[in-house]
């Protein structure tokens, strides 16, 4: 299959360019805003909708600064070193989501201690709307024609113009089926009955990890890196400890607090 040619920029004004991967994140989060709000007073403490309006405002700048820095530090660290103001360039290309999620926990814990809440409390309540900007994040990968997938010769296999003639799996498709729909469907489920505290976010990160971490398998690593040890990716090792951090902390609450109460 041809990769069906999208042209990057969704609407020229003049100078002015936006692009569709910009649309994309902020559909992310108007729909992480929609899915909170939906769920606000369904919560052992409801939220205001200012509340709601400024922890994603909060979660936005943690994944923007958040991202660019983890790409830095975790794909081209080299770069960073010869430019340490190139953090500030938010506009430029290059995200991690690890790094993201590092910056969100950061901007979490600024707002709990501004708005007086507790760190878990706002997690549990914001991980069930993260999948739609996943989602459409991956969706902003694929138009992008970028981190395309490994060669294949299955009948979906698409050949992305940036990268050969040859057919790849369209790994971003397969993140916004996985990291996505299904881990949306999957906290959807979870969250219908009430859980202990934490249990709803460290599903998120065993999910996550789990998912990053198969998904991988059919992903191109990135061509300065390639496999970092035992065939593994920078992908696959950053989402191991969410894997066992998920797990443990899942079972802990769910189990042996459970127990002790």
């Amino acid at each position: 299959m041809l990769y069906p040619i999208i042209d990057p920029v969704a609407l020229r004004l003049g100078p002015i360019q936006i692009h569709w991967y910009g649309i994309m994140y902020l559909l992310g989060f108007i729909g992480a805003f929609g899915e909170c709000y939906r769920r606000r007073n369904k919560v052992v403490r409801s939220w205001e909708v200012q509340e709601i309006l400024d922890l994603v405002f909060y979660i936005a700048v943690g994944v923007i600064f958040g991202g660019a820095l983890g790409y830095w530090l975790f794909y081209e660290p080299h770069l960073l070193l010869a430019d340490p103001f190139r953090i500030l360039r938010f506009w430029e290309p290059g995200r991690s989501f690890h790094g993201g999620l590092l910056g969100v926990m950061v901007a979490v814990l600024l707002f709990c201690h501004l708005r007086q809440r507790r760190f878990l409390e706002v997690c549990d309540f914001i991980v069930p709307a993260v999948p739609i900007g996943l989602a459409t994040g991956r969706l902003g990968n694929f138009i992008n024609g970028e981190l395309w997938g490994r060669i294949t010769h299955m009948p979906w296999g698409i050949v992305f113009p940036n990268a050969d003639a040859l057919p790849r799996h369209p790994s971003q498709l397969y993140e916004f089926g996985t990291e996505g729909v299904l881990l949306f469907i999957i906290l959807q489920w979870y969250i219908r009955k009430p859980r202990p505290q934490g249990a709803t976010a460290a599903l998120f990160f065993a999910c996550y990890g789990i998912f990053r971490f198969i998904i991988e398998f059919f992903r191109e690593p990135d061509s300065h890196q390639g496999f970092i040890g035992f065939g593994l990716t920078m992908g696959q090792i950053l989402s191991s400890p969410m894997i066992l951090v998920g797990l443990g902390v899942l079972f802990y609450v769910t189990h042996v607090k459970a127990v002790r109460r």
